[in-house]
């Protein structure tokens, strides 16, 4: 039997990759495990169009909407109303949970749910600041659509004081859900790390402005004209409008050697990378949580970080080195991890800790963050979310328009309403009744309980 029929929605999902990406599957697939239903919603990546199924059964909807920018669609929000409707429908969703902030996919879906009076469910995974014209726009628009949802989930505390603040959600309304990673698939292999004197240094980011690159760009420029570190090597997965400036820097200072591109990668690249390096630099001048620090952390990388946003909250002091967002801050910090790697090499062991700098060896680190952070846990909290807002009385038609009014935005009244006409003229179009309904792929539970039935069986029949 199926517990829950729930439906992720967002701009952003594989073959595209980051934390949002990597959230959303490996929730849905401890979801798939405990017996609900999971299926995906988002746009066309290249020829990747239609329905495709992925691990666990997990169904996953590329809808033929073309993008707009930064991966994500045109947020017109009428013009896909029919198709969200059909999905919705014929899946028999009960949960629309949407992810992040960036995504109009994602609100559109919520908005659509909202009305066919489901329940709707946000994971904030970014932090927003207060003063830039962006930030203002984007915090207003959140504000918005968060009129109608039921809960919010924020991966750090500092991300739910930045979305109650900047969306107006009662804090009540907002649960703290960490992110978390398989360490099964993140284990150290200090093999392929260089067995002479180099020190390898990872970045594995998207190359934007957001994340810091400018500051990698000029700490590069700074190793290069410092002696002492012709040892430390740079090598550096990902891609993005930055990448020319870190090409730029590259030749000008004659690093082709020492500075490896390895471009975008596919998540299962990722450990393989990891596992090269001895020091895992990240330079986000923003950020809620940040998968990419705990996936190193567990691949036994000593890490080297800003002190931004939901950062400190992450990891152990042992774990991670944190600075402020400077290029000469980060470069002591980085400074520091070189000298504790050497004092590493020189010192004997005891229980898997380095008596000096308290250093944890690679396979200790990974049962370290093993015990703080694994997606069972994740998903159990994120179940309890669901129960309560299905829990939850529905909202007649009158109150969920007057919630509106309290963001200000009045005009945005009609188009709430316009979407309320466009799925009544649906359902009498195309009634719900006449849809197909979609066959349920057998869950996991399901499948080990009619094997171990027709076990019995054939005792029985013995």
């Amino acid at each position: 039997m199926i517990s829950m029929r729930i439906c992720m929605a967002s701009d952003f999902f594989y073959p595209n990759m980051g934390g949002v990406e990597e959230h959303i599957f490996s929730l849905s697939q401890c979801l798939l495990e405990k017996g609900h239903k999971v299926i995906v919603v988002t746009h066309s990546y290249g020829d990747r169009v239609g329905i495709r199924y992925m691990t666990s059964g997990l169904k996953v909807y590329y809808l033929p909407i073309k993008t707009f920018y930064n991966q994500c669609i045109l947020p017109t929000m009428i013009c896909n109303i029919p198709l969200y409707r059909n999905i919705l429908e014929r899946e028999r969703i009960e949960i629309v949970h949407g992810h992040s902030a960036f995504s109009a996919l994602a609100h559109e879906m919520m908005l659509v749910a909202s009305l066919l009076d489901l329940r709707v469910v946000f994971t904030d995974h970014s932090l927003f600041g207060f003063a830039d014209l962006s930030a203002v726009v984007t915090n207003k628009f959140l504000q918005i659509s968060l009129c109608s949802c039921n809960h919010c989930i924020c991966v750090s505390h500092i991300g739910k004081e930045n979305t109650v603040l900047r969306a107006s959600v009662p804090a009540q309304k907002v649960s703290v859900i960490p992110n978390a990673v398989d360490t099964a698939l993140f284990t150290p292999n200090p093999i392929r790390r260089p067995q002479n004197d180099t020190v390898t240094v990872v970045i594995v980011s998207r190359l934007v402005y957001r994340k810091g690159i400018d500051l990698l760009v000029g700490i590069i420029a700074r190793i290069s004209q410092m002696p002492e570190m012709r040892h430390v090597n740079f090598l550096i997965g990902g891609d993005g409008p930055k990448r020319g400036l870190l090409e730029e820097i590259r030749e000008k200072n004659n690093m082709q050697e020492r500075v490896t591109l390895l471009g975008a990668l596919k998540h299962s690249k990722v450990r393989d990378v990891l596992t090269q390096g001895h020091i895992f630099l990240n330079t986000s001048l923003t950020e809620a949580y940040c998968m990419a620090i705990v996936e190193a952390a567990a691949t036994g990388l000593q890490v080297v970080s800003t002190r931004v946003g939901g950062i400190p909250e992450v990891l152990p002091q042992k774990l991670i080195i944190m600075t402020e967002a400077t290029v000469e801050a980060l470069l002591n910090g980085l400074l520091l991890a070189v000298k504790r790697h050497r004092n590493q090499r020189k010192l004997p062991e005891s229980n898997g800790i380095h008596k000096k700098d308290d250093i944890l060896c690679p396979f200790a680190c990974n049962e370290l963050v093993q015990e703080l952070y694994n997606w069972d846990n994740v998903a159990t909290r994120t179940e309890k979310v669901y129960r309560r807002v299905l829990r939850e009385p529905d909202q007649p038609l009158g109150k969920k328009l007057a919630s509106y009014l309290n963001t200000g935005v009045w005009p945005y009244l009609l188009v709430v309403s316009l979407c309320h006409l466009i799925l009544r003229f649906c359902e009498w179009l195309w009634p719900k009744s006449q849809i197909d309904i979609a066959r349920d792929f057998p869950t996991v539970q399901s499948t080990q309980s009619s094997r171990t039935q027709s076990v019995r069986n054939r005792k029985k029949k013995r």
